[in-house]
Parts: structure tokens; C-alpha cells; sequence
């Protein structure tokens, strides 16, 4: 429980998100890197039995000032935070890094690609929600059960938006199920949403060896052509799909699912206070007037 604890410090947020991380081999660690990692454990207590990987130094365009990922695992609990590393390898910042003279929502929304995406709600809603999720992931799951019970209060306000972002290294049928949502899409794009709530609300009992007979099963409930959807899956479309919404998610540093753009503003994990504190607030703002361009 303490080095749970200590996870959850080190990085700031919550560690109910499903990390798209892959472990890929990598270069012998250098000297600045080394001292990272022995400032980290020596800070919070970190012990032979916690993996701590800090990532290779990138440019922020600022001088003296380089950026790096570091994943930490305890157990099955992964996190990945950005840090800031001065250049003489003295100081170590935590936390996001903003340009105050651009509009961070407004890049947002301008890298965000919504062209065939599944969609509900109205067109001209005035919140957008943007959710960058995997059908396998459980705290996916999470916020689509708070979508859910939260949605009927926006009637009319709210539009959301899907987007696959499949974490094939942990969720060994959750590309099965992306490519399953965009063949339903591809047929009836109403029907989506049925073979949406289906994957999540039985996803206890979806396997990587059922996933093609259930996913199948699905679309027949959400009343497909069920040979025209096993034609879609065998074909290499639905994949190319779903790739492009993925890189999109990358585009948009999405490194973890579910990840939430409301107009814009990005939420990690499925919080469903932060996500009605955001739709309210844009809301607000539609009410005074203040309304911007939004995607």
C-alpha cells in the first residue's frame, strides 16, 4: 500500500488508466538519466522490486530545458509522467509545460480528426466530447457507464465522439473489438452505439479466444447483416481505420485510455466529476457569451 501510495504522489494522478506504453528495447541509460532514476528512488523509497525507466531526453525549445517520459510499475500498476530536466542535469520538474502566448485548447481541437468517427448527439451541441478509448480497457468501461447515466442530463448540449485507440500490448482482443466497432459503423453508423454497449457491459466475458464469435454476436444484436460484417472484418479496411485513429490519438499525446477531450480540454482516466465540472463550464460560457471556435 505505501509504494502504491508512492506511485500515485510521484505521478499526480490516479492510476486508473490503461497505459499504451510499449516495452521496446532500449540504449544504455546516460549519467543524467542514472541520477534520475536514483533521485526518484531515493526520494520516495523505491525499492529493487519497482521498475523505474526514464526515457530519452527530447528538446522543449526552451534552453536549458529537456523533456522525458518516466515509467514507473509497482506490480501490475504502471504509470508514465512527463518530467523536465534542465540540461546540467541539476534540476528535475514535474507537470505540464505551457506556452502561455498559444491557446492549448484551440491546438487541441485543431489536431483532432472527427472525420468518420462515430458520433451521438446533436450536431450543434455546444460541448464536444472526444473519447479516446479501448473496448478491453476496464476503466474504459468505467467512463462509459458514467457516459451513460450522465448523458440524459445534456440532452441536446452534448455531442460525443469515438475514437479507437486499441492497446494491443496489454489487451489481447481489444483490436478485435475496434475493428468490430468500425465495421458496425462502416455498415449503419446508428447501430454503433448498440455494439458499444454491448462490448463494455459484457466485457467480463469477451476473451481473445471468443472475441471474433462474440463480436460477431454483437453485431447481430445491434441488427447488422452479420455476412457483411464477417466480410468487413476479413478485410483490411476496417484495420486501416482503426490505425488512423490511433496515430491521431498519438498526434494529440494520448498515451493512456481512456483519454477525454471536452471542447478541447483533455481529462486522463475516467473521472466523471472533473468530465460534468468541464461540460458545465463550457456551458456556463455558452450562456455568457464567451463562446470560441470549437471542433
Amino acid at each position: 500500500m505505501k509504494k502504491l501510495l508512492s506511485l500515485t504522489i510521484l505521478l499526480g494522478v490516479s492510476v486508473l488508466i490503461c497505459s499504451s506504453r510499449a516495452q521496446t528495447p532500449a540504449a544504455a541509460p546516460s549519467q543524467t538519466q542514472k541520477a534520475v532514476e536514483a533521485y526518484l528512488r531515493n526520494l520516495y523509497a523505491f525499492g529493487p522490486d519497482v521498475k523505474v525507466l526514464v526515457g530519452p531526453f527530447t528538446d522543449t525549445g526552451i534552453e536549458g530545458l529537456q523533456a522525458t517520459n518516466i515509467d514507473v510499475t509497482i506490480g501490475e500498476n504502471k504509470q508514465t509522467v512527463k518530467f523536465y530536466v534542465s540540461k546540467d542535469g541539476k534540476y528535475l520538474v514535474q507537470g505540464e509545460l505551457s506556452d502561455m502566448s498559444k491557446d492549448p485548447l484551440a491546438e487541441n481541437r485543431a489536431k483532432i480528426d472527427l472525420k468518420d468517427a462515430p458520433s451521438m448527439g446533436e450536431v450543434n451541441a455546444p460541448v464536444t466530447v472526444v473519447e479516446y478509448s479501448d473496448f478491453e480497457c476496464p476503466v474504459c468501461r468505467n467512463l462509459h457507464d458514467g457516459l451513460r447515466a450522465m448523458l440524459p442530463n445534456y440532452k441536446g448540449q452534448v455531442r460525443v465522439y469515438f475514437k479507437d485507440f486499441p492497446i494491443e500490448q496489454i489487451h489481447p482482443w481489444a483490436r478485435t473489438a475496434a475493428l468490430g466497432g468500425r465495421c458496425t459503423y462502416q455498415q449503419n453508423p446508428t447501430s454503433f452505439w448498440k455494439f458499444y454497449d454491448l462490448v463494455y457491459d459484457n466485457q467480463d466475458i469477451i476473451s481473445a479466444g471468443n472475441a471474433w464469435e462474440k463480436m460477431t454476436d454483437y453485431a447481430s444484436q445491434a441488427g447488422l447483416n452479420v455476412a457483411t460484417f464477417k466480410a468487413c472484418l476479413a478485410s483490411p479496411d476496417a484495420g486501416v481505420a482503426v490505425d488512423a485513429s490511433r496515430a491521431n490519438g498519438q498526434a494529440v499525446d494520448v498515451g493512456s485510455t481512456p483519454t477525454i477531450f471536452v471542447n478541447g480540454r483533455r481529462i486522463v482516466g475516467a473521472d466523471a466529476h472533473t468530465l460534468e465540472q468541464y461540460i458545465q463550464y463550457e456551458l456556463a460560457k455558452t450562456k455568457s457569451g464567451k463562446t470560441g471556435d470549437k471542433k
